[in-house]
């Protein structure tokens, strides 16, 4: 279900404040505590929140959620992005595609396309991809996670040094308010430093739970990527920023009309 306005404000509230109590929200918006739980707790299932006593607060800054439980969590907002995304990627193209869910959906919405050539470090992504034989797929060595199938480590930044491709197309844990792009290990974050900088174009793609959302590790900033992918227009200072930066904000809304590609 996508987040009603409200749970965006309190979203909004909890990420300015660190703490909100569901008697001030109650109050703020008119409503009864019971109202705000489910809100809270809607939010929490999605794991933007964290529950506390009589209130919430942010969800972990050092640990992330389970991938299985990423795979599903705002899926078709992943999906609507990806699509998105693809139309803006032509035919007998270079690409590098790093680890998460959403450039895994990103993998599948560019299974139609011809004669890409793909450099990853996303085992699922690889799977995904070597399905269609006019595609070569190239995978990073190094270590593999269990939890994910990623592989990291110093053998796959040097593999990704070894090229230059047209597009570097990478997810994201989390985006400060300030444009910095923010992740949980230190070691995916240098293969994704690597591909921002053998990349022609650097392609973000995001959904709106990430803005806000906090990670231990620094990766960049948003001024570094080409065109941000997204399901929902950005707070102001968000897009003020990137419009300053150069970079294209492509937003993929519910039913909306998606903008043309630019080849």
């Amino acid at each position: 279900m996508a987040i009603s306005p409200r749970q965006t404000q309190i979203l909004d509230l909890v990420r300015r404040h660190g703490f909100v109590s569901i008697d001030d929200l109650a109050q703020r918006f008119a409503v009864t505590t019971q109202t705000i739980r489910r809100d809270i707790n809607a939010l929490c299932n999605r794991a933007l929140l964290r529950r506390y006593h009589g209130g919430a607060g942010l969800p972990s800054s050092v640990e992330n959620l389970a991938y299985p439980t990423r795979q599903v969590l705002c899926l078709e907002e992943k999906q609507r992005i990806a699509r998105l995304l693809a139309r803006h990627i032509p035919d007998r193209a270079s690409l590098f595609i790093n680890i998460g869910t959403t450039t895994e959906e990103v993998a599948k919405a560019l299974m139609d396309h011809a004669s890409l050539r793909v450099i990853t470090n996303n085992l699922n992504v690889a799977s995904i991809m070597s399905g269609n034989p006019d595609f070569e797929v190239i995978t990073a060595g190094g270590t593999v996670r269990a939890r994910d199938r990623g592989i990291v480590g110093p053998t796959a930044v040097d593999l990704i040094g070894q090229f230059k491709v047209d597009f570097g197309i990478i997810g994201i844990s989390g985006i400060d308010h300030d444009g910095t792009l923010l992740d949980f290990d230190y070691q995916e974050v240098r293969v994704a430093q690597a591909i921002i900088a053998n990349s022609a174009q650097v392609f973000l793609a995001a959904d709106q739970t990430k803005i806000g959302r906090s990670a231990m590790v620094r990766l960049g900033h948003m001024s570094q990527i080409d065109a941000f992918f997204t399901d929902r227009v950005p707070p102001a200072a968000l897009t003020d920023m990137l419009a300053a930066a150069q970079v294209q904000l492509q937003v993929a809304p519910p039913g909306g009309v998606e903008s043309e590609p630019q080849f």
